[in-house]
């Protein structure tokens, strides 16, 4: 089997971060966010991953390449001289995606991070025999979405509702496909919306088939969604009792820390943190809700929450940085500062205080 990822542009929703990588390859739980992806289609037996990608891909591939010799799987980029929307992609990348063998292939939506029920999806495929099956996932407010309106017990979508304003529905598309090769022939190599003009024409046909995602959903693709994502994301990782969970009287609720960071003495760490390769936390410190990314220092008696913290940033004594926080990557924040929602981009020193959510250049 074949997957293609929809790796698309530049991430500017999680700019600082994306300043320095590539979205897909910005940490998430400790792991780049598109590795989430590849490692469980690489378990269901998929062979070769596509990645659709118009921004940076010698970046991408150079990192990948690693990750390619580690999992045994092939890892190829498709590269888009203009953006060409959600469909587009297909369509330039179907020399890639389909050989003679009439398997159906994945695409998936590189911001979305759940629990991959990919091999539930191939038996789901396989009994209702549409032409394409796509997951949905429930919301509380459907309103701020696309609506699936799909029958309930066959999972037969019956059309799409672009931000209702009367309920329809509350199921929305969770932007993970197993499509048919014969999808291809619908698409033209042009920028088209696969949701908007691809999925639609299959639903009037009635051949396009929703199954409910099971487990948590969520696209990080922005800073709060980033630490809501974290949150259910270790939270799925207790349901499966997981040994990365660390554990500790210095941890409180989910925390993961790698095996290379150093915590001080009288910490409190979590609940619903990240700790990267390479950290130094010293001693006093307090986090919680958030992301302290590879080779980062957290220095005494710092607390930390709800915020991102970039590649080899520093958190000075004493400072206080909550409310959304993002570090770039190289942000020195100095002794007894406060950042409220501050923004940094890389590379700056932080010497006075950050009283409201603003940017810094």
């Amino acid at each position: 089997m074949k997957a293609l990822i929809l790796v698309g542009g530049f991430g500017t929703r999680l700019r600082p971060l994306t300043l320095s990588f590539p979205k897909p390859l910005v940490d998430f739980a400790n792991k780049p966010m598109i590795l989430h992806q590849i490692e469980a289609l690489k378990a269901i037996g998929v062979t070769e991953v596509v990645l659709a990608i118009n921004y940076q891909p010698e970046v991408m591939l150079n990192f990948l390449k690693d990750f390619e010799a580690k999992l045994g799987i092939k890892i190829t980029c498709s590269r888009e001289t203009e953006p060409l929307g959600t469909a587009g992609p297909l369509a330039l990348a179907r020399d890639k995606l389909v050989d003679d063998s009439g398997v159906p292939f994945f695409v998936l939506n590189s911001d979305v991070i759940s629990e991959y029920p990919l091999k539930e999806m191939i038996k789901f495929h396989k009994v209702r025999g549409g032409e394409a099956s796509i997951m949905v996932t429930k919301v509380d407010e459907p309103s701020k979405y696309g609506v699936v309106v799909m029958e309930e017990t066959t999972g037969q979508v019956e059309k799409f509702v672009e931000k209702p304003k009367l309920f329809v529905g509350n199921k929305i598309n969770a932007g993970i496909y197993l499509l048919n090769p014969s999808v291809l022939d619908r698409i033209e190599l042009r920028p088209t919306s696969i949701e908007k003009e691809v999925f639609p024409k299959i639903a009037a046909e009635k051949m396009l088939y929703a199954m409910v995602l099971p487990g948590f959903w969520m696209d990080i693709g922005q800073p709060r969604d980033y630490i809501s994502g974290l949150t259910l994301y270790l939270d799925s990782l207790k349901k499966m009792s997981s040994s990365k969970l660390a554990s500790g009287a210095h941890i409180v609720g989910n925390v993961i820390v790698d095996e290379t960071a150093k915590i001080g003495e009288g910490c409190l760490i979590g609940p619903d943190v990240a700790i990267g390769p390479g950290c130094i936390i010293e001693a006093g410190v307090r986090v919680s809700h958030c992301t302290i990314m590879r080779g980062a220092r957290i220095k005494k008696h710092a607390c930390i929450s709800s915020s991102i913290i970039g590649w080899h940033s520093t958190v000075g004594q004493w400072a206080r940085v909550e409310n959304m926080t993002m570090l770039g990557e190289d942000v020195h924040v100095c002794d007894e500062i406060y950042s409220n929602g501050g923004v940094v981009l890389p590379h700056k020193e932080i010497n006075t205080s950050i009283l409201k959510p603003e940017i810094v250049m």
